[in-house]
């Protein structure tokens, strides 16, 4: 393995962020679905503190990157790790990256104290729950995520307005 480095993403990284979003979405097939800017990422990131990015680095170059958050758990009574998106660049895959920035993360989550960390996974992307499955995780199959967006979620708020209730 080069020499691996990591750096926090700091004000100025919003376009290589959004590189690396946009190349991780092109992989996924689901580029289409990618509306962040850089603006709305400074604003999010940086200026609301409601994500933080890690970059892995080989001789001062950003190779990949995990954009993560802290969530809470109200049965282990402690937050926890959450990771949006791990990403490497198709070149330096297979290396260890990937593992060393998952390692580097879950070694700052026990730092912490933190209760645990997880992610999700496309079921198409069987690479990826290959990878992770080497490294332990354990997917939650009890467990259906569901989501308001967009429209839905438009309309859940309007339907909570008429009631009139605050």
């Amino acid at each position: 393995m080069e020499q691996l480095a990591f750096r926090p993403a700091v004000p100025g990284d919003e376009e290589l962020i959004l590189q690396m979003i946009q190349e991780l979405a092109r992989y996924e097939e689901l580029e289409h679905q990618v509306v962040a800017d850089c603006q709305t990422l400074h604003h999010w990131i940086f200026e609301k503190g409601g994500a933080q990015v890690l970059f892995a680095m080989v001789n001062g170059q950003e190779v990949g990157f995990a954009l993560y958050f802290y969530n809470f758990s109200t049965f282990l009574g402690r937050c926890g790790l959450y990771l949006e998106d791990l990403y490497i660049r198709p070149a330096h895959r297979h290396k260890g990256y990937g593992r060393a920035l998952i390692g580097r993360l879950a070694d700052q989550a026990v730092q912490q104290g933190l209760g645990r960390m997880e992610w999700w996974c496309l079921d198409t992307n069987t690479p990826a729950a290959g990878f992770y499955r080497s490294l332990g995780a354990k997917p939650m199959e009890e467990w259906i995520t569901y989501r308001l967006q967009g429209d839905t979620l438009q309309a859940a708020a309007k339907a909570y307005k008429k009631t009139g209730q605050e």
